[in-house]
């Protein structure tokens, strides 16, 4: 079984975030890591929608595992190391996810997380993005990334912390929608 990611007819429109999309696409589906979602495929419909094939996991997101309250330490240690063995192997690729919040993250199985959702994701090579572009999650993102800066590994590792935080307490340190 698979699963069909579509990207938004907003972007869609944009030729410059069409042409962002695959690129990026190209390079997140180079990653191949025990707890990185696999991306199998990037295609066009007849009807000119772009989107990506991933396998489809059976499970929860952690922003529903976390929407009870905090978790136990160590499952909320278990669920942040895993996650960071999975960025490690992106950032090693020169790839940032750029978006690290529960909702992109699969708990698959009892014990299992997976990185979603690479489709905010720069390579490092990738030179399509705009410069002073905000893209993300505000009560998620470090402090480069709302400035619109140039990111690397460390902005996904500020939101790493901000999801441990809110795996510990049930709550975000940053619980606005807005920069």
């Amino acid at each position: 079984e698979v699963a069909l990611k579509f990207l938004t007819p907003q972007l869609e429109a944009a030729p410059e975030a069409r042409q962002r999309f695959i690129s990026e696409a190209r390079a997140a589906s180079r990653l191949d890591h025990p707890h990185i979602c696999i991306i199998h495929d990037i295609g066009e419909t007849k009807d000119g929608h772009l989107y990506l094939t991933m396998p489809f996991y059976p499970g929860e997101t952690v922003e529903a595992r976390v929407a009870g309250g905090s978790l136990p330490e160590d499952e909320a240690v278990t669920i942040t190391t895993q996650i960071a063995q999975g960025l490690a192997a992106a950032h090693a690729h020169g790839i940032v996810h750029r978006d690290i919040k529960p909702a992109n993250l699969m708990r698959v199985g009892e014990s299992a997380v997976k990185v979603m959702d690479f489709g905010l994701a720069k390579a490092s090579e990738a030179q399509l993005t705009q410069d002073g572009a905000l893209l993300g999650t505000p009560s998620y993102m470090s402090p480069e990334q709302i400035r619109g800066e140039q990111l690397d590994g460390r902005s996904d590792l500020f939101s790493l912390g901000v999801e441990l935080y809110e795996l510990l307490t049930g709550e975000r340190p940053f619980p606005g929608d807005s920069v």
